[in-house]
């Protein structure tokens, strides 16, 4: 069974600019394994009589064309380097040195750029046994064309043992480094692999957040514009259908609730500009500036029995510190349910408002006795109050109620719960 690699073939696909450079590095061995075959044979590092000049220029471009594809073949690139350079040596081609680094870069390469590592191992050692082998039996040649000589010049201190002994201690050496840089280059390669895939996925969470935050604000946004609008706006209609049926015969009565409209026309306007600044303002955005709280919830039941709607108001039990979240948001289900009574509620209806302060829980209660919409789907109202009650960590109940009319029930701690709320919405 093949050894997969992280880094899949496709991640480790060399570039255009790597190619090119592969090209332009075969050149440049080219270039110098000719330099060094036309010095050697000059120098006749192999006796006086070298093979033809003709067929170390063959030997230097067959050794260095396969660096031009290390990349992209590079199990086949050190192959063929290898008996390249195998058969040059054997032949003794008078280049000394080039084929020694097109060798170390070949098998480099094998490191580096496959993601088969089994595969990788396998061709290295393959080729490093091979040298090893190759190394020995030309000691062992050599040794044996000196067997004329006395035993001492045999013995470890001997000149030529001290040389075969070098000679193996340098081919050990080099193909060490060449498998550890390669296999430490590959290492590299998985790790910036894993950091760009992490930076990539950083970036799609960054992005999501900021989705999400859009998201949340939208919401956030169209919540706030619908209470202020359908708890002003209804309360306008109201007044001003009173005012049109009593105008002829009582115009006091329509001035009064002309008044109504108008007071309502700037309290909505003034809520506006104040979101409106809101949103502008990121620093105005804490609930800490709002001026909705509990203690205005007697302003709401003021404002219902003014347009209409008999109204009356409860404290039960002992008052408690709570948060500004909680607050705000029970105010606005007070604004909401007390809006959805007197617009779905009928001319006769009544409303019955309490807040209960129980421990470190608050619950809020809007119990009305006007008729009920069977049948219809919920609003948007009951949706923001059920997110309201969700976003203070409790939660609210909606729904008609047995003995006729509507009830709405919220109930949230006094402060933020860490924990998710214990999901108890019924909404009508």
């Amino acid at each position: 069974m093949s050894v997969a690699s992280p880094v899949s073939d496709e991640r480790l696909a060399p570039t255009r600019e790597q190619l090119r450079n592969d090209v332009w590095l075969a050149a440049a061995m080219l270039v110098s394994a000719i330099l060094s075959t036309w010095l050697g044979h000059v120098a006749q590092v192999w006796g006086d009589d070298p093979p033809h000049l003709g067929w170390g220029l063959l030997y230097c471009l067959v050794l260095t064309a396969p660096l031009a594809l290390r990349r992209r073949v590079p199990e086949v690139a050190l192959i063929a380097v290898a008996v390249v350079y195998f058969v040059g040596m054997s032949v003794h081609i008078p280049e000394m040195y080039v084929g020694s680094i097109a060798l170390f870069i070949a098998m480099y390469s094998v490191g580096a750029w496959v993601a088969d590592r089994r595969r990788a191992m396998i061709v290295r050692i393959v080729v490093i046994v091979g040298m090893f082998v190759w190394l020995l039996a030309t000691m062992f040649q050599a040794a044996s064309d000196q067997g004329g000589e006395s035993a001492a010049e045999f013995s470890l201190f001997s000149p030529v043992a001290a040389m075969m002994m070098l000679q193996f201690l340098f081919n050990v050496v080099f193909f060490a480094g060449a498998f550890a840089f390669g296999e430490r280059a590959f290492v590299g390669a998985l790790s910036r692999e894993e950091l760009e895939q992490r930076t990539r996925e950083l970036e799609r969470e960054r992005e999501i957040t900021a989705a999400q935050a859009v998201a949340l604000d939208r919401v956030r946004i169209a919540r706030e514009l619908h209470d202020v609008v359908a708890h002003h706006v209804s309360a306008m209609g109201v007044q001003a259908g009173a005012a049109r049926t009593v105008l002829d015969r009582d115009p006091d009565a329509a001035r009064r609730a002309l008044t109504v409209v108008e007071e309502s026309a700037r309290a909505s306007l003034a809520e506006l500009r104040q979101l409106l600044e809101t949103l502008r303002t990121p620093d105005a955005a804490s609930p800490r500036d709002s001026t909705l709280r509990l203690d205005a919830i007697g302003e709401l039941v003021r404002y219902a029995e003014e347009n209409g709607m008999p109204t009356t108001f409860s404290v039960v039990g002992e008052p408690v510190a709570a948060s500004e979240v909680a607050q705000v948001n029970l105010y606005r289900i007070a604004q909401e349910a007390l809006t959805n009574a007197r617009r779905h509620g009928g001319p006769d209806a009544r409303a019955d408002v309490r807040l209960r302060f129980d421990g470190d829980e608050i619950e809020l209660e809007i119990a009305n006795d006007g008729r009920v919409r069977f049948g219809a789907k919920p609003g948007l109202g009951l949706v923001g109050m059920n997110e309201r009650a969700a976003a203070s960590g409790g939660w609210l109940e909606a729904a008609p109620r047995p003995r006729g009319g509507f009830l709405v029930r919220a109930r949230v701690p006094a402060g933020m719960r860490s924990a998710a709320p214990n999901e108890r919405t019924v909404l009508a």
